[in-house]
């Protein structure tokens, strides 16, 4: 309610700038993860306040991108040696977003030039991961290209053209699914108002996805306590195997 009258008493203030301006929201902004969690959809929703009121001739477009927390990740690539799969080159990136997820409402090479797309990072090709320790340029790409391929196929990388609807130039949304082995951390849901290849408005909101329940209880009884966390754990593995032993014995 609080947020319906703030949005009423906005609307006046923003339809007198001189600039397009983005309200957005989601539909979720605290994901709880618990034992039953099998992913959740997003929706992402909000308005385009144009100034004076009026919609351009011309429509704009939108770009969605939520992305999750940047993690250092080491990436191997195997190859078979005397029929045996193995380790052999690798590669350090310091900063790769956990989960990337982009849904436009048209293909991004139809709507943004390549200078501002590799900007904003608008788009799989245009992720800025940078390997810290490849010893060429060809080498570099073969990892990040790597890397996607890895994620896209785990559901963690997405690109979804066409996904967002605009209603009378005004009004946008867009759906955007998040896979049930999602890291935990704070995201980012940015939303990008473009025309002309060029971004002329952006809004972010962020969403918190947790652990809850008997996994929240693990995750911090490890990280608060963890002498305990393990001479328990020990205990149970020595406990459990002792039980499997004397029940196979029986039988």
């Amino acid at each position: 309610m609080i947020r319906r009258l703030l949005v009423l008493l906005l609307v006046p203030l923003l339809i007198g700038a001189s600039k397009p301006v983005l309200v957005p929201d989601v539909s979720q902004r605290d994901i709880e993860i618990i034992y039953s969690f099998t992913g959740a959809e997003l929706l992402l929703f909000g308005a385009i306040i144009y100034p004076g009121g009026r919609a351009p001739d011309r429509p704009a477009d939108i770009a969605v991108v939520i992305k999750g927390p940047v993690e250092p990740i080491v990436l191997r690539e195997k190859q078979k040696v005397a029929g045996i799969w193995v380790n052999a080159d690798s590669a350090r990136f310091r900063s790769a977003p956990s989960f990337y997820a982009v849904a436009s409402s048209r293909p991004l090479d139809q709507i943004v030039d390549e200078r501002t797309a590799a900007i904003y990072e608008l788009g799989l090709r245009n992720l800025q991961l940078s390997p810290a320790d490849a010893d060429t340029p060809d080498e570099a790409n073969r990892f990040e290209a790597g890397l996607v391929d890895l994620r896209q196929r785990n559901n963690l990388y997405a690109e979804q053209p066409g996904a967002v609807l605009i209603t009378d130039n005004v009004l946008y949304r867009a759906r955007i699914r998040i896979p049930a082995r999602v890291p935990v951390g704070t995201y980012t849901a940015e939303t990008f108002l473009i025309q002309d290849g060029r971004v002329i408005a952006a809004a972010v909101r962020d969403i918190t996805i947790r652990k809850g329940g008997f996994e929240q209880f693990v995750a911090t009884a490890a990280e608060d306590h963890s002498v305990i966390y393990g001479v328990i754990a020990v205990g149970l593995s020595v406990a459990l195997g002792w039980a499997a032993g004397a029940l196979f014995r029986r039988f």
